[in-house]
């Protein structure tokens, strides 16, 4: 049995779509699409997905992990673990940061050792989050080897660090923000691409 927890889902479904000048670039169905692609590209490099753990970044990281375990399922048959990752205290701009709180490290029973450890998260963007995500495994053991998986590569990197799986690449600008929303979380699932908003702590990573 897995020891991460599924996100609880709103009360009433809510679709935070944030500024309306904000358009969709991807819907429910591209997504699904998205996320099975990913899947069959995670079986094909590590080989049937044998040792494979996914670890979800928080938030929305663990909501796409656990669908990627379910897409991972259907196709060989067999559960596949995963897991959540909270980074907060392991970044490097907390101080430069709106306080909040902090998620759940959940791992399976059977831990990180000698695994193959697919992190998960939304967005790729300065790589400041998956840096935190690698020194926060450090501290839960020794995978085997560690890739990466995010729904959106909206570029703009800050260190040398490149996704293995993507479901797509988006050319962005800073000037613009790019949201993920997903049904457990917020009653939709889609990605928006909008204007960064006046509160500068409002975009993604």
């Amino acid at each position: 049995m897995n020891a991460a927890s599924r996100p609880e889902r709103p009360v009433a479904a809510r679709v935070a779509d944030g500024d309306p000048r904000s358009k969709a670039v991807l819907e429910g169905p591209d997504i699904r699409r998205a996320l099975t692609r990913i899947a069959h590209e995670i079986l094909e490099r590590t080989k049937g997905g044998h040792d494979v753990l996914l670890l979800g970044i928080q938030t929305r990281g663990v909501t796409l992990a656990e669908r990627l375990a379910g897409a991972l399922r259907e196709v060989e048959g067999r559960p596949v673990p995963w897991g959540s990752l909270d980074v907060t205290m392991y970044r490097d701009d907390l101080r430069m940061r709106p306080a909040r709180a902090l998620g759940r490290t959940e791992l399976p029973a059977e831990g990180v050792d000698d695994k193959i450890v697919v992190l998960v998260d939304d967005v790729l963007f300065s790589g400041r989050t998956v840096r935190a995500a690698l020194d926060s495994l450090n501290d839960l053991g020794r995978p085997r080897a560690v890739q990466l998986a995010v729904l959106v590569d909206r570029g703009h990197r800050e260190l040398p660090i490149r996704a293995d799986y993507v479901g797509k690449n988006l050319p962005t600008s800073m000037r613009e923000t790019v949201k993920v929303l997903l049904d457990e979380n917020d009653g939709r699932d889609a990605v928006l691409l909008g204007p960064v908003p006046s509160d500068p702590a409002g975009g993604a990573e």
